[in-house]
């Protein structure tokens, strides 16, 4: 960067500073007023340590009038190339639903933290759209994480000193119980769903723990029936260009060992598969997607949802979310002794952190019975040294 100095009018220096667009690379001026300078000397030295500031991030070289709003815009762009495109979605949401219309009209440049902390305060009060409340602290957590990050990228491109949602602490999200089925309600919803076309996907997510795309995206090039297992290499996302096949969320694959019924099931779907796709003249082979609709067409992640959300209130089920039953294949596998390990490579975690995280409220009754069995092992050693 580089600066000098100027004289307007009679006593009345600036230092124009030379600086670059971060995002388009363009060239402009930026012209800072030096009251204190009383003469092309001290203008001069003026000068220098406001180059010398904004290098080492002290100076917002940002101009006055670029607003909040304008600047998300400039972010989203930015970030768009980085990021799946869901996320891109979510991401523009956030920012032209939730923080545009709450601090976009503020000057970046001016932004401080307790405009952010009213925004935050007027979300959670009125924050819903149709005007029937506040938005959820997590939803606000989300403006907060979101707003965070894009504030983070200014300071780094040098366009305001600080960030101000560092000094902005969002709304305590407390956890919520996880709805699941124990094992008695898991039989039932298998046998209820008996002859509908969930009965594979509710089976995938329950008895394996694959997620809603990952159940989306199985193809059975994918699936080893003689050997028992499975290898998730992809997963389904739903956009509002369409669907997208992308790696797991985890950013590797895994391999999911199938138990004696899963197998059983498979093989029988894979045969009613392959006479259903024979009467519309259509041919399964190992590139045909384990779940699909009558016409081999592979089903959308939306869908899935959706015939889970109608069959459960058509066949009297437990209401939970489809991804519950992915809850409940690790309850059932935690509560059985199964170690968090391998529980969590059979679940996809990236670390098994999070499934203790997740999964704590299994987690006394394994530390009972893990007790239990010390103490009788050291009653055994005390009564037969």
């Amino acid at each position: 960067m580089r600066g000098h100095v100027r004289e307007r009018g009679a006593g009345h220096w600036y230092a124009i500073l030379d600086v670059r667009d971060p995002l388009s690379g363009a060239r402009k001026r930026k012209w800072v007023s030096l009251p204190d300078a009383t003469g092309k000397r001290q203008a001069q030295i003026a000068c220098a340590k406001l180059v010398s500031e904004a290098q080492t991030g002290g100076l917002s070289l940002e101009p006055a009038k670029t607003t909040v709003s304008d600047y998300l815009e400039r972010w989203l762009e930015y970030v768009k190339p980085n990021v799946s495109p869901r996320s891109h979605e979510r991401y523009t949401e956030i920012v032209r639903k939730n923080l545009a219309p709450r601090l976009g009209s503020a000057k970046l440049s001016r932004l401080r933290p307790e405009h952010i902390a009213s925004a935050y305060s007027d979300a959670l009060t009125r924050g819903r759209r149709d005007g029937k409340g506040g938005l959820s602290p997590r939803s606000v957590h989300h403006m907060h994480r979101i707003l965070k990050q894009a504030l983070s990228r200014a300071v780094r491109w040098q366009l305001i000193a600080r960030n101000p949602a560092d000094a902005v602490d969002p709304p305590k999200v407390e956890r919520t119980e996880l709805n699941t089925y124990d094992l008695a309600a898991a039989a039932q919803t298998i046998e209820v769903l008996r002859g509908t076309r969930m009965l594979v996907p509710t089976i995938l997510s329950l008895l394996c723990g694959l997620r809603r795309g990952e159940v989306a995206a199985l193809r059975w090039r994918n699936v080893d029936l003689e050997a028992g297992s499975l290898a998730v290499v992809e997963s389904a996302e739903q956009t509002k260009a369409g669907v997208r096949y992308k790696e797991p969320k985890t950013g590797r694959a895994r391999k999911v060992s199938l138990s004696s019924t899963v197998v059983e099931e498979l093989t029988a779907w894979q045969a009613t598969q392959t006479e259903e796709l024979s009467r519309v003249a259509l041919r399964a082979d190992r590139d045909t997607f384990v779940v699909t609709q009558t016409d081999g067409q592979p089903l959308q992640p939306r869908s899935i949802t959706h015939e889970w959300v109608r069959l459960s209130k058509v066949k009297g089920l437990a209401r939970i979310r489809f991804h519950d039953l992915r809850h409940a294949h690790a309850t059932h596998l935690l509560s059985a002794g199964v170690h968090p390990k391998v529980a969590s490579e059979r679940l996809g975690h990236s670390k098994v952190g999070i499934t203790l995280d997740l999964y704590s409220h299994v987690m006394p009754g394994m530390q009972e019975e893990a007790a239990a069995r010390v103490d009788a092992a050291l009653r055994r050693l005390m009564k037969n040294p």
